[in-house]
């Protein structure tokens, strides 16, 4: 009786309803995509990090001035897209006194703002 049921739980498992989890059998590979797109995340950030502390009072000023150099740098690392820049400049301006006492912030905002 277990003989049968096993095979019959796991066909009922891959329907073809939407759900949180997917193809149970497809699962090995969705998580081998996840992990290589976390990993090209990681990187991305990384790189946005960089930029953000090592060129701090810069990329502070650039929020200030409505826009610069290592602003744009940051935003274009983090791909935001260009034509959702000024508002997300605007954005920046409005907490730019978190962002000048917690860079991890702004690094944060950026990512997010990237998507």
């Amino acid at each position: 009786m277990r003989a049968i049921l096993i095979p019959l739980i796991f066909l009922a498992a891959c329907s073809d309803e939407a759900n949180h989890l997917g193809n149970p059998l497809l699962l090995p590979i969705s998580g081998l995509g996840t992990a290589a797109q976390n990993l090209a995340y990681n990187q991305r950030r990384g790189q946005v990090e960089v930029i953000v502390k090592s060129g701090f009072p810069a990329i502070i000023a650039d929020i200030e001035n409505g826009g610069g150099p290592v602003l744009d740098d940051a935003m274009e690392t983090a791909r935001i897209p260009e034509n959702d820049r000024p508002a997300r400049i605007l954005q920046m301006q409005g907490d730019l006194g978190l962002y000048r006492t917690n860079p991890g912030a702004l690094v944060v905002a950026l990512m997010v703002y990237g998507g």
